[in-house]
């Protein structure tokens, strides 16, 4: 393997009011349906879960989760910075056998030098690899575009779960961002178990 792996990296969740960041960290194959992939918040519901199932199934990818107490340690930056790492690293654990599995030939030495990896926005993640950020990368790079949606959805269901737990806060609806009825109700009732309690209402 001579050729750089492209890896695209992403963050859901920087917004919010309460719930966790999450990230997506994503090596395409050349095979790949691109013409799935879409900036997250560009794509339905529906597209984005759909797309999901064939990054999970095709790709090589990882998932990183900070909660909502560790967000208000050391701020949303560090924080998505964070998830973006343990993205890293997930995928970076999977890349030896995923190119194997695709009669790619592993490199002897460092794997890590031979992959080039993009992230959205304007701050990198300490990861041991080539990086470099792009604002508006999840709008032009397939590879961030995966991670952008593998991130939103992976979220989106955690957010779900939470609004089982906490149904009165509304989450399946806004999941967590600050919507006037989200604002509400915490004013009402205070403040769920999940809020980022840094964040300004």
């Amino acid at each position: 393997m001579t050729d750089k792996l492209i890896c695209g990296m992403d963050e859901a969740g920087r917004g919010p009011l309460a719930g966790p960041v999450t990230a997506g960290c994503v090596i395409l194959p050349e095979d790949f349906p691109f013409e799935i992939l879409n900036d997250s918040k560009k794509l339905s519901e529906k597209k984005r879960e759909a797309a999901e199932k064939v990054i999970m199934e095709k790709a090589c990818w990882g998932i990183g989760v900070v909660d909502h107490e560790t967000i208000d340690q050391m701020n949303i930056l560090r924080a998505s910075m964070f998830a973006m790492k343990i993205a890293y690293e997930m995928m970076r654990a999977k890349l030896p056998e995923w190119l194997k599995s695709r009669g790619i030939e592993v490199p002897a030495g460092n794997l890590d030098s031979y992959i080039s990896a993009i992230t959205d926005g304007t701050s990198n993640p300490e990861v041991p690899c080539e990086c470099r950020c792009e604002p508006k990368a999840d709008g032009k790079y397939p590879e961030v575009m995966a991670a952008s949606i593998i991130a939103k959805v992976e979220r989106d269901k955690m957010m779900l779960e939470f609004d089982r737990l906490y149904p009165q806060y509304g989450y399946a609806k806004h999941k967590g961002y600050p919507t006037k009825a989200h604002i509400a109700v915490c004013r009402e009732i205070g403040m769920s178990p999940i809020q980022r309690r840094t964040f300004k209402f």
